[in-house]
């Protein structure tokens, strides 16, 4: 057995790359799949921006995907999809119309324009640069579409902290592997699910080190209104080498969004956008409920890694500057 990367690279067959902007602070990330890969989506958050996800429903013609792929840039950032297909088609990858293949790629964005120069977002270009440089290796924090990416904005992102992407992975008896990926960019806070202590959030004031809790600021009567505040969205890709239909796939997704509420806090809110994917590579025999399970679990300890590898980039402190690191079993 090869040893483990704790990462969504674990699942045979997955690749991810990276691009990164650091002078408009935003980037894209993308997951390459194997041949055959069968995917499913579920969408939680009222404010998603999507492309191409029409195929990941039961109902529809095309029985696999190809490649996810997460931006940020808000609605801007889906050409990096257009990216992708163009990296995929070179290679003859792809749905097999028969003048050409066409390449399903999935591609969900998240909003960061308000986190470094809102005229620059992800394009075809750095959508075709992160497929080339997809490998097994996979940086996380301040990278790709986390590059952008806050958490915890009730009071605007001045007064957030900085969120990023984080992967995990696991295994489940007879040997299944479930990995998660995840861009961080929540408008609720994260918590250590065990102590319920804030690790990244909304902060007093803009150089303050000390959170306001979130929740508890909606529960003690504070509001927040206003497309001004829809500046958010966490997006996770689960894949496993399990043998899944679309609509068990489907299935692993609503249960695998469990795993963002035990971590986020307020999640699924009017101003986030979340959305997590389902990717089955494989043909081993797993029970959907056990990699519901496990997925929930994947994509909560992914949430806690993207928190702890992320960089502030000398605009918000992260986590570690501000003494919150979540716990070392992430």
């Amino acid at each position: 057995m090869e040893k483990s990367r704790l990462s969504i690279t674990d699942v045979p067959g997955i690749r991810v790359g990276h691009c990164s902007n650091y002078e408009g602070m935003t980037g894209c990330s993308v997951v390459l799949c194997p041949e055959g890969t069968v995917g499913s989506v579920d969408i939680r958050g009222s404010a998603t921006g999507t492309r191409q996800i029409d195929g990941l429903f039961h109902r529809h013609a095309v029985p696999s995907l190809n490649a996810v792929m997460i931006a940020g840039g808000s609605a801007f950032g889906l050409d990096a999809g257009g990216g992708a297909m163009r990296y995929l088609e070179e290679r003859k990858i792809g749905f097999d119309v028969v003048v050409t293949r066409v390449p399903i790629v999935p591609t969900a964005i998240l909003f960061d324009l308000a986190f470094g120069r809102s005229d620059v977002r992800p394009t075809t270009e750095m959508g075709y640069e992160a497929c080339a440089n997809a490998s097994e290796d996979v940086p996380m924090g301040s990278v790709g579409a986390g590059t952008g990416a806050t958490i915890g904005k009730f009071f605007g992102v001045a007064q957030a902290t900085k969120g990023g992407l984080g992967a995990y992975s696991l295994r489940i008896p007879p040997d299944v592997t479930v990995g998660a990926l995840v861009a961080v960019n929540s408008f609720g806070d994260v918590r250590d699910p065990l102590s319920g202590r804030i690790l990244a959030g909304a902060r007093k004031s803009s150089d303050s080190t000390e959170f306001v809790d979130t929740r508890a600021c909606y529960l003690s009567g504070l509001q927040r209104k206003g497309f001004a505040h829809i500046s958010n969205t966490t997006v996770g890709v689960v894949c496993t080498d399990a043998r899944l239909t679309k609509i068990e796939a489907a299935q692993v997704a609503r249960m695998a969004q469990n795993g963002l509420a035990k971590v986020i806090s307020p999640v699924h809110t009017p101003f986030d956008g979340d959305i997590v994917f389902v990717l089955s590579t494989g043909t081993r025999e797993a029970d959907v409920s056990a990699l519901g399970l496990a997925a929930e679990t994947a994509l909560a300890h992914a949430v806690l890694r993207a928190v702890g590898a992320a960089h502030g980039l000398g605009l918000l402190p992260a986590s570690s500057d501000l003494g919150s690191l979540p716990p070392a079993t992430a």
